[in-house]
């Protein structure tokens, strides 16, 4: 599946960076080593991308629990905003039931403006 323009410039100089280009077979995600400074070959487990989105987050001030499947989400999310289609949303984040996918849409947590103000005071 091809993937946005953006996203592909930023795994492109990730690559380039941790020096991964040349050896094609390694995994993406790995460990780091604050020994060596450098990846270490292991898969990165879960619960270390999760801790690692958390410290990020909270450093800039979002105290929102924000994970992994955050962005999944906000992908759906303003794929289905920009008119795209639950079947095609569904078949891009490999979802076998567009059910699945309905839960990961967030355009019904949206507050607007004008909704905020029918609140009369």
């Amino acid at each position: 599946m091809p993937c946005h323009h953006n996203l592909e410039a930023y795994l492109h100089e990730y690559i380039d960076g941790a020096g991964l280009a040349k050896e094609p077979k390694a995994l993406l995600f790995q460990t780091y080593s604050r020994a060596t400074g450098r990846l270490t070959s292991n898969p990165l487990p879960q619960a270390n991308a999760y801790a690692m989105i958390r410290r990020r987050t909270k450093a800039i001030g979002i105290m929102t629990r924000v994970g992994n499947h955050t962005f999944r989400a906000t992908g759906i999310t303003a794929y289905l905003k920009n008119g795209g289609t639950l079947e095609r949303a569904a078949q891009m984040a490999n979802h076998a039931s567009t059910r699945t996918t309905q839960l990961y849409d967030r355009r019904s947590e949206e507050v607007t403006l004008n909704e905020v103000e029918r609140v009369m005071i």
